[in-house]
Protein backbone atom coordinates (compact mmCIF):
# COMPACT_ATOMS: atom_id res chain seq x y z
CA UNK A 1 0.00 0.00 0.00
CA UNK A 2 1.20 3.47 -0.95
CA UNK A 3 3.26 5.38 1.58
CA UNK A 4 -0.04 8.32 1.22
CA UNK A 5 -2.32 5.96 2.14
CA UNK A 6 -0.77 5.19 5.58
CA UNK A 7 0.14 9.04 6.34
CA UNK A 8 -3.49 9.66 6.61
CA UNK A 9 -4.73 10.45 10.27
CA UNK A 10 -7.98 10.84 11.50
CA UNK A 11 -8.63 14.24 10.91
CA UNK A 12 -7.45 14.51 7.50
CA UNK A 13 -9.38 16.17 4.78
CA UNK A 14 -12.02 13.38 3.40
CA UNK A 15 -11.30 14.76 -0.09
CA UNK A 16 -7.18 13.89 0.13
CA UNK A 17 -8.48 10.57 1.67
CA UNK A 18 -10.55 9.75 -1.02
CA UNK A 19 -8.07 10.71 -3.42
CA UNK A 20 -5.47 8.48 -1.49
CA UNK A 21 -7.81 5.45 -2.04
CA UNK A 22 -7.80 6.15 -5.85
CA UNK A 23 -4.33 5.84 -6.05
CA UNK A 24 -4.34 2.74 -3.67
CA UNK A 25 -6.93 1.30 -6.16
CA UNK A 26 -4.63 2.02 -8.92
CA UNK A 27 -1.77 0.22 -7.48
CA UNK A 28 -4.09 -2.66 -7.16
CA UNK A 29 -5.87 -2.57 -10.59
CA UNK A 30 -2.00 -2.51 -11.93
CA UNK A 31 -1.31 -5.70 -10.36
CA UNK A 32 -4.91 -7.38 -11.87
CA UNK A 33 -6.31 -7.54 -8.76
CA UNK A 34 -9.53 -5.49 -9.25
CA UNK A 35 -11.33 -3.97 -12.49
CA UNK A 36 -10.55 -0.40 -13.59
CA UNK A 37 -11.65 2.10 -13.43
CA UNK A 38 -13.26 3.04 -9.93
CA UNK A 39 -16.85 1.93 -9.97
CA UNK A 40 -19.71 4.61 -9.00
CA UNK A 41 -21.11 2.90 -5.81
CA UNK A 42 -17.36 2.42 -5.11
CA UNK A 43 -16.83 6.27 -4.94
CA UNK A 44 -19.69 7.38 -3.42
CA UNK A 45 -18.91 5.10 -0.70
CA UNK A 46 -15.70 6.06 -0.08
CA UNK A 47 -16.59 9.84 0.00
CA UNK A 48 -19.52 8.72 2.42
CA UNK A 49 -16.77 6.73 4.43
CA UNK A 50 -14.26 9.87 4.38
CA UNK A 51 -16.92 12.23 5.66
CA UNK A 52 -17.78 9.60 8.56
CA UNK A 53 -14.06 9.73 9.89
CA UNK A 54 -12.98 6.11 9.33
CA UNK A 55 -9.86 5.55 9.16
CA UNK A 56 -8.41 3.27 6.91
CA UNK A 57 -6.19 1.68 9.43
CA UNK A 58 -9.37 1.03 11.75
CA UNK A 59 -11.38 -2.07 12.56
CA UNK A 60 -14.47 -3.09 13.73
CA UNK A 61 -15.52 -2.62 17.17
CA UNK A 62 -17.49 -5.38 18.61
CA UNK A 63 -20.89 -4.12 19.98
CA UNK A 64 -22.71 -7.33 20.77
CA UNK A 65 -21.97 -9.13 23.58
CA UNK A 66 -22.42 -12.83 24.12
CA UNK A 67 -25.77 -12.17 26.07
CA UNK A 68 -27.05 -8.79 23.82
CA UNK A 69 -26.36 -11.09 20.33
CA UNK A 70 -28.37 -14.06 21.76
CA UNK A 71 -31.14 -11.54 22.29
CA UNK A 72 -30.56 -9.22 18.71
CA UNK A 73 -30.51 -13.21 16.85
CA UNK A 74 -33.71 -14.42 18.94
CA UNK A 75 -35.64 -10.88 18.10
CA UNK A 76 -34.41 -10.25 14.97
CA UNK A 77 -36.96 -11.24 12.38
CA UNK A 78 -34.14 -12.80 9.61
CA UNK A 79 -33.64 -15.24 12.55
CA UNK A 80 -36.88 -17.01 11.10
CA UNK A 81 -35.50 -17.36 7.03
CA UNK A 82 -31.98 -18.58 8.97
CA UNK A 83 -32.45 -22.05 8.12
CA UNK A 84 -33.08 -21.18 4.24
CA UNK A 85 -30.03 -18.98 4.28
CA UNK A 86 -28.22 -21.98 4.92
CA UNK A 87 -29.60 -24.42 3.22
CA UNK A 88 -28.79 -22.13 0.04
CA UNK A 89 -25.49 -20.51 0.60
CA UNK A 90 -24.27 -22.92 3.85
CA UNK A 91 -22.55 -26.07 1.27
CA UNK A 92 -21.30 -22.87 -1.35
CA UNK A 93 -19.60 -20.93 1.55
CA UNK A 94 -17.72 -24.33 3.18
CA UNK A 95 -17.49 -25.81 -0.19
CA UNK A 96 -15.68 -22.68 -1.58
CA UNK A 97 -13.76 -21.62 1.56
CA UNK A 98 -16.44 -18.95 2.00
CA UNK A 99 -18.55 -16.97 4.76
CA UNK A 100 -22.12 -16.76 5.22
CA UNK A 101 -22.74 -13.74 6.99
CA UNK A 102 -26.00 -11.84 8.26
CA UNK A 103 -26.38 -8.30 9.35
CA UNK A 104 -28.94 -5.87 10.95
CA UNK A 105 -30.31 -2.74 9.95
CA UNK A 106 -27.41 -0.94 11.54
CA UNK A 107 -24.79 -3.28 10.00
CA UNK A 108 -24.06 -5.12 13.14
CA UNK A 109 -23.64 -8.97 12.06
CA UNK A 110 -25.47 -11.10 13.99
CA UNK A 111 -24.29 -14.69 11.67
CA UNK A 112 -21.20 -15.12 10.34
CA UNK A 113 -20.74 -18.94 8.85
CA UNK A 114 -18.49 -21.00 6.89
CA UNK A 115 -15.21 -22.90 6.49
CA UNK A 116 -13.63 -22.98 9.95
CA UNK A 117 -10.23 -21.75 8.46
CA UNK A 118 -11.59 -19.02 6.99
CA UNK A 119 -13.31 -18.27 9.58
CA UNK A 120 -10.09 -17.92 11.81
CA UNK A 121 -8.95 -15.68 9.10
CA UNK A 122 -12.12 -13.60 9.56
CA UNK A 123 -11.72 -13.17 13.11
CA UNK A 124 -8.71 -11.31 12.55
CA UNK A 125 -10.39 -8.52 11.08
CA UNK A 126 -12.99 -8.90 13.47
CA UNK A 127 -15.83 -10.11 10.48
CA UNK A 128 -16.92 -11.83 13.66
CA UNK A 129 -20.72 -12.02 14.90
CA UNK A 130 -21.55 -9.03 17.25
CA UNK A 131 -19.32 -6.69 15.28
CA UNK A 132 -20.59 -3.94 13.46
CA UNK A 133 -19.62 -3.31 9.90
CA UNK A 134 -21.57 -0.60 8.81
CA UNK A 135 -20.24 1.94 6.05
CA UNK A 136 -20.15 4.77 9.18
CA UNK A 137 -17.57 2.21 10.95
CA UNK A 138 -15.83 0.58 8.54
CA UNK A 139 -16.16 2.41 5.58
CA UNK A 140 -17.01 0.69 1.82
CA UNK A 141 -18.07 -3.33 2.43
CA UNK A 142 -20.23 -5.33 0.86
CA UNK A 143 -23.21 -5.53 3.89
CA UNK A 144 -22.51 -2.44 5.25
CA UNK A 145 -22.52 -0.41 2.10
CA UNK A 146 -25.36 -2.88 0.96
CA UNK A 147 -27.30 -1.71 4.15
CA UNK A 148 -26.36 2.05 3.52
CA UNK A 149 -27.35 2.21 -0.68
CA UNK A 150 -30.93 -0.45 -0.18
CA UNK A 151 -29.35 -2.44 -2.91
CA UNK A 152 -27.03 -5.45 -4.01
CA UNK A 153 -23.19 -4.22 -3.98
CA UNK A 154 -20.31 -6.43 -4.30
CA UNK A 155 -16.72 -5.48 -3.32
CA UNK A 156 -13.69 -6.31 -4.63
CA UNK A 157 -10.34 -6.30 -2.78
CA UNK A 158 -9.23 -2.73 -2.74
CA UNK A 159 -12.02 -1.25 -3.15
CA UNK A 160 -12.24 -1.83 0.60
CA UNK A 161 -12.03 1.43 2.66
CA UNK A 162 -9.85 -0.49 5.31
CA UNK A 163 -6.44 -1.87 4.70
CA UNK A 164 -7.65 -5.22 7.19
CA UNK A 165 -10.41 -5.73 4.94
CA UNK A 166 -8.68 -5.78 1.33
CA UNK A 167 -7.74 -9.38 0.72
CA UNK A 168 -11.02 -9.81 0.70
CA UNK A 169 -13.93 -10.20 -1.80
CA UNK A 170 -17.85 -9.83 -0.85
CA UNK A 171 -20.98 -9.75 -1.83
CA UNK A 172 -24.29 -8.86 -0.34
CA UNK A 173 -27.86 -7.71 -0.79
CA UNK A 174 -30.02 -6.15 1.49
CA UNK A 175 -33.40 -7.56 3.19
CA UNK A 176 -36.48 -6.47 3.42
CA UNK A 177 -39.96 -6.78 4.75
CA UNK A 178 -42.10 -8.35 2.47
CA UNK A 179 -45.36 -6.72 4.07
CA UNK A 180 -43.88 -3.16 4.99
CA UNK A 181 -40.50 -2.35 2.75
CA UNK A 182 -38.69 -2.11 5.89
CA UNK A 183 -35.13 -2.46 5.65
CA UNK A 184 -34.31 -5.53 8.27
CA UNK A 185 -30.75 -6.36 7.31
CA UNK A 186 -28.38 -7.50 4.36
CA UNK A 187 -26.91 -10.96 3.32
CA UNK A 188 -23.59 -11.46 2.54
CA UNK A 189 -21.11 -13.78 1.27
CA UNK A 190 -17.22 -13.43 1.85
CA UNK A 191 -14.38 -14.83 0.86
CA UNK A 192 -11.35 -14.83 -1.46
CA UNK A 193 -11.00 -14.26 -5.34
CA UNK A 194 -13.29 -16.96 -6.00
CA UNK A 195 -15.91 -14.56 -5.38
CA UNK A 196 -14.35 -11.82 -7.93
CA UNK A 197 -17.27 -12.87 -10.69
CA UNK A 198 -20.70 -11.69 -11.55
CA UNK A 199 -22.82 -14.43 -10.70
CA UNK A 200 -21.54 -14.07 -6.70
CA UNK A 201 -23.39 -10.79 -6.74
CA UNK A 202 -26.67 -12.73 -8.52
CA UNK A 203 -26.35 -15.42 -6.45
CA UNK A 204 -26.33 -13.52 -3.04
CA UNK A 205 -29.32 -11.41 -4.79
CA UNK A 206 -31.49 -14.63 -5.09
CA UNK A 207 -30.92 -15.84 -1.86
CA UNK A 208 -32.58 -12.36 -0.06
CA UNK A 209 -35.27 -12.95 -2.92
CA UNK A 210 -35.85 -15.98 -1.76
CA UNK A 211 -35.77 -14.97 2.23
CA UNK A 212 -38.52 -11.98 1.38
CA UNK A 213 -40.40 -14.34 -0.03
CA UNK A 214 -40.12 -17.07 2.91
CA UNK A 215 -40.64 -14.21 5.52
CA UNK A 216 -44.05 -13.25 3.69
CA UNK A 217 -44.99 -17.22 3.69
CA UNK A 218 -44.44 -16.95 7.57
CA UNK A 219 -46.11 -13.63 8.20
CA UNK A 220 -49.14 -13.52 10.17
CA UNK A 221 -52.44 -12.99 8.35
CA UNK A 222 -53.35 -9.81 8.51
CA UNK A 223 -56.54 -8.77 9.99
CA UNK A 224 -58.51 -8.53 6.06
CA UNK A 225 -57.80 -12.44 6.14
CA UNK A 226 -60.02 -13.20 9.14
CA UNK A 227 -59.45 -15.34 12.04
CA UNK A 228 -57.63 -14.49 15.41
CA UNK A 229 -54.07 -14.94 15.84
CA UNK A 230 -52.40 -15.26 19.61
CA UNK A 231 -48.12 -14.38 20.26
CA UNK A 232 -47.69 -15.98 23.37
CA UNK A 233 -43.78 -16.95 23.24
CA UNK A 234 -41.28 -15.17 25.23
CA UNK A 235 -43.65 -12.12 26.37
CA UNK A 236 -45.47 -12.22 29.75
CA UNK A 237 -48.74 -10.77 27.92
CA UNK A 238 -50.05 -12.30 24.94
CA UNK A 239 -50.54 -10.24 22.16
CA UNK A 240 -54.17 -10.92 20.35
CA UNK A 241 -54.77 -10.04 16.90
CA UNK A 242 -58.50 -10.03 16.29
CA UNK A 243 -61.22 -8.26 14.30
CA UNK A 244 -59.23 -5.80 12.88
CA UNK A 245 -57.95 -5.13 16.21
CA UNK A 246 -54.27 -6.12 18.72
CA UNK A 247 -54.78 -6.41 22.00
CA UNK A 248 -52.19 -6.90 24.85
CA UNK A 249 -53.97 -9.22 26.88
CA UNK A 250 -53.27 -9.34 31.11
CA UNK A 251 -51.21 -11.76 31.96
CA UNK A 252 -54.54 -14.30 33.70
CA UNK A 253 -56.23 -13.39 29.78
CA UNK A 254 -53.22 -14.78 28.70
CA UNK A 255 -53.23 -18.16 30.50
CA UNK A 256 -56.30 -18.32 29.73
CA UNK A 257 -56.55 -18.40 25.90
CA UNK A 258 -53.38 -20.37 25.92
CA UNK A 259 -55.28 -23.14 28.08
CA UNK A 260 -58.49 -23.11 25.58
CA UNK A 261 -56.34 -22.88 22.51
CA UNK A 262 -54.22 -26.03 23.40
CA UNK A 263 -58.03 -27.79 24.19
CA UNK A 264 -59.89 -27.25 21.72
CA UNK A 265 -62.79 -29.61 23.02
CA UNK A 266 -63.15 -27.09 26.32
CA UNK A 267 -62.76 -27.47 29.92
CA UNK A 268 -65.16 -27.40 32.62
CA UNK A 269 -64.96 -24.40 35.64
CA UNK A 270 -63.60 -27.01 37.98
CA UNK A 271 -60.83 -28.06 34.93
CA UNK A 272 -59.69 -24.63 34.23
CA UNK A 273 -59.50 -23.69 38.35
CA UNK A 274 -57.09 -26.42 38.80
CA UNK A 275 -55.05 -25.33 35.60
CA UNK A 276 -54.71 -21.53 36.94
CA UNK A 277 -54.55 -21.10 39.98
CA UNK A 278 -51.88 -22.97 42.39
CA UNK A 279 -53.45 -22.02 45.56
CA UNK A 280 -56.64 -23.97 46.17
CA UNK A 281 -58.28 -21.71 47.92
CA UNK A 282 -59.41 -19.53 44.87
CA UNK A 283 -63.18 -20.02 44.41
CA UNK A 284 -65.34 -20.55 41.25
CA UNK A 285 -66.73 -17.17 41.54
CA UNK A 286 -63.22 -15.35 41.42
CA UNK A 287 -62.80 -17.85 38.17
CA UNK A 288 -65.78 -16.73 36.51
CA UNK A 289 -65.47 -12.71 37.43
CA UNK A 290 -62.61 -13.39 35.16
CA UNK A 291 -63.91 -14.98 33.01
CA UNK A 292 -66.36 -12.23 32.76
CA UNK A 293 -64.18 -9.91 32.46
CA UNK A 294 -61.93 -11.36 29.91
CA UNK A 295 -65.47 -11.95 27.77
CA UNK A 296 -66.20 -8.08 27.71
CA UNK A 297 -62.29 -7.43 26.49
CA UNK A 298 -62.94 -9.36 23.53
CA UNK A 299 -66.91 -8.15 22.98
CA UNK A 300 -65.72 -4.99 23.41
CA UNK A 301 -68.76 -3.47 21.04
CA UNK A 302 -68.96 -0.36 18.49
CA UNK A 303 -66.52 0.19 16.18
CA UNK A 304 -63.79 -1.40 18.44
CA UNK A 305 -65.27 -4.55 18.04
CA UNK A 306 -62.32 -7.17 19.17
CA UNK A 307 -63.46 -10.28 18.66
CA UNK A 308 -66.88 -10.91 19.59
CA UNK A 309 -68.11 -14.22 20.43
CA UNK A 310 -64.62 -15.90 20.81
CA UNK A 311 -65.57 -17.32 24.16
CA UNK A 312 -68.34 -19.48 24.89
CA UNK A 313 -69.18 -21.73 27.96
CA UNK A 314 -70.67 -24.92 29.28
CA UNK A 315 -67.98 -25.73 29.00
CA UNK A 316 -65.37 -22.94 28.58
CA UNK A 317 -63.94 -22.93 25.13
CA UNK A 318 -63.23 -21.21 21.79
CA UNK A 319 -65.74 -20.83 19.17
CA UNK A 320 -62.88 -20.55 16.35
CA UNK A 321 -59.83 -21.70 15.97
CA UNK A 322 -57.01 -19.19 17.65
CA UNK A 323 -54.01 -20.07 15.91
CA UNK A 324 -50.70 -19.22 18.04
CA UNK A 325 -47.00 -18.92 17.84
CA UNK A 326 -46.79 -22.09 20.68
CA UNK A 327 -48.80 -24.37 18.35
CA UNK A 328 -46.72 -23.33 15.22
CA UNK A 329 -43.69 -24.58 17.13
CA UNK A 330 -45.11 -27.66 17.87
CA UNK A 331 -46.35 -28.13 14.45
CA UNK A 332 -42.58 -27.89 13.10
CA UNK A 333 -41.52 -30.17 16.04
CA UNK A 334 -43.60 -33.06 15.55
CA UNK A 335 -42.74 -32.66 11.97
CA UNK A 336 -39.01 -33.24 12.51
CA UNK A 337 -38.74 -29.47 11.24
CA UNK A 338 -36.27 -28.63 14.14
CA UNK A 339 -34.48 -25.63 11.87
CA UNK A 340 -37.55 -23.89 11.41
CA UNK A 341 -39.18 -25.10 14.82
CA UNK A 342 -35.90 -22.93 16.34
CA UNK A 343 -36.81 -20.30 13.70
CA UNK A 344 -39.90 -19.46 14.93
CA UNK A 345 -39.21 -20.02 19.20
CA UNK A 346 -39.03 -16.07 20.52
CA UNK A 347 -38.98 -17.78 23.54
CA UNK A 348 -40.30 -19.38 26.51
CA UNK A 349 -44.22 -19.99 27.17
CA UNK A 350 -45.29 -16.51 29.27
CA UNK A 351 -42.28 -16.99 31.13
CA UNK A 352 -43.39 -15.13 34.43
CA UNK A 353 -46.89 -17.21 34.51
CA UNK A 354 -47.11 -19.64 37.05
CA UNK A 355 -50.20 -21.31 36.28
CA UNK A 356 -49.39 -25.16 36.78
CA UNK A 357 -50.93 -26.33 33.15
CA UNK A 358 -49.02 -23.21 31.76
CA UNK A 359 -45.71 -23.80 32.99
CA UNK A 360 -46.17 -27.63 31.99
CA UNK A 361 -46.96 -26.58 28.53
CA UNK A 362 -43.82 -24.20 28.72
CA UNK A 363 -42.06 -27.46 30.23
CA UNK A 364 -42.43 -29.52 27.41
CA UNK A 365 -42.14 -27.30 24.85
CA UNK A 366 -38.38 -26.49 25.53
CA UNK A 367 -37.68 -29.48 27.11
CA UNK A 368 -38.79 -30.82 23.24
CA UNK A 369 -36.97 -28.45 21.24
CA UNK A 370 -33.88 -28.75 23.54
CA UNK A 371 -34.23 -32.94 22.91
CA UNK A 372 -34.31 -32.64 19.18
CA UNK A 373 -31.30 -29.86 19.11
CA UNK A 374 -28.93 -32.26 21.03
CA UNK A 375 -30.03 -34.90 18.88
CA UNK A 376 -29.63 -32.99 15.77
CA UNK A 377 -25.82 -31.51 16.96
CA UNK A 378 -25.60 -29.19 14.65
CA UNK A 379 -23.16 -26.61 16.11
CA UNK A 380 -24.62 -23.76 14.60
CA UNK A 381 -28.15 -24.68 16.15
CA UNK A 382 -27.18 -25.32 19.22
CA UNK A 383 -25.13 -21.96 19.09
CA UNK A 384 -28.47 -19.86 18.56
CA UNK A 385 -29.87 -21.11 21.77
CA UNK A 386 -26.86 -21.23 23.77
CA UNK A 387 -26.42 -17.57 22.85
CA UNK A 388 -29.57 -16.91 23.74
CA UNK A 389 -31.45 -15.49 27.13
CA UNK A 390 -33.13 -18.66 27.54
CA UNK A 391 -30.15 -20.90 26.74
CA UNK A 392 -26.72 -19.29 28.39
CA UNK A 393 -27.20 -21.39 31.55
CA UNK A 394 -28.25 -24.81 30.08
CA UNK A 395 -25.95 -26.94 30.60
CA UNK A 396 -26.66 -29.87 28.80
CA UNK A 397 -26.79 -28.00 25.49
CA UNK A 398 -23.71 -26.40 25.94
CA UNK A 399 -22.04 -29.73 26.65
CA UNK A 400 -23.86 -30.88 23.27
CA UNK A 401 -22.26 -27.37 21.56
CA UNK A 402 -18.72 -27.84 23.44
CA UNK A 403 -18.48 -31.23 21.74
CA UNK A 404 -19.77 -30.39 18.35
CA UNK A 405 -17.78 -26.91 18.18
CA UNK A 406 -15.06 -27.21 20.73
CA UNK A 407 -13.80 -23.89 20.69
CA UNK A 408 -11.90 -22.27 23.59
CA UNK A 409 -14.35 -20.04 24.12
CA UNK A 410 -16.95 -22.99 24.19
CA UNK A 411 -15.00 -24.66 26.34
CA UNK A 412 -14.08 -21.90 28.81
CA UNK A 413 -18.09 -20.88 28.81
CA UNK A 414 -18.98 -24.39 29.99
CA UNK A 415 -15.83 -25.14 32.70
CA UNK A 416 -17.32 -22.10 34.04
CA UNK A 417 -20.84 -23.01 33.69
CA UNK A 418 -20.03 -26.53 35.47
CA UNK A 419 -18.31 -24.81 38.31
CA UNK A 420 -21.11 -22.24 39.25
CA UNK A 421 -23.60 -25.14 39.02
CA UNK A 422 -21.45 -27.40 41.21
CA UNK A 423 -21.21 -30.16 39.03
CA UNK A 424 -18.40 -32.28 37.46
CA UNK A 425 -16.71 -31.70 34.12
CA UNK A 426 -18.86 -33.76 31.87
CA UNK A 427 -18.21 -36.66 30.12
CA UNK A 428 -17.78 -35.77 26.68
CA UNK A 429 -15.15 -33.36 27.52
CA UNK A 430 -11.70 -34.53 25.55
CA UNK A 431 -9.02 -35.71 27.85
CA UNK A 432 -5.94 -33.02 28.85
CA UNK A 433 -8.82 -30.14 28.02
Amino acid sequence: MTDSWVALEPGADPAERVRALHRAHAAFTEAGTVPRPVRGVVADSWRRSARAGVHPDGSADIELADSDLGTCRAEHPLAHVMPLMRELLGSFASDGRHLLAVCDAHGRLLWVEGHATTLRQAERMNFVPGARWSESAVGTNAPGTAVAVGRAVQVFAAEHFVRRAQPWTCAAAPVHDPRTGRLLGAVDITGGDGLAHPHSLGFVQAVARAAESQLALLAPRGPAAGGAELEVLGRDQAVLTAGGRTLRLSRRHSEILVLLAAHPEGLTGDELLCALYEDESVTPVTLRAELARLRQVLDAGGAGTAAPGLLASRPYRLTERLESDLAVVERRLAAGAVTDALASYRGPLLPASQAPAVVRLRRRLADGLRAALIARSDPDLLADWAHAPWGEDDLDVWRALAAARPTAAHRARLAALEAELGVPAGPWRPSGR
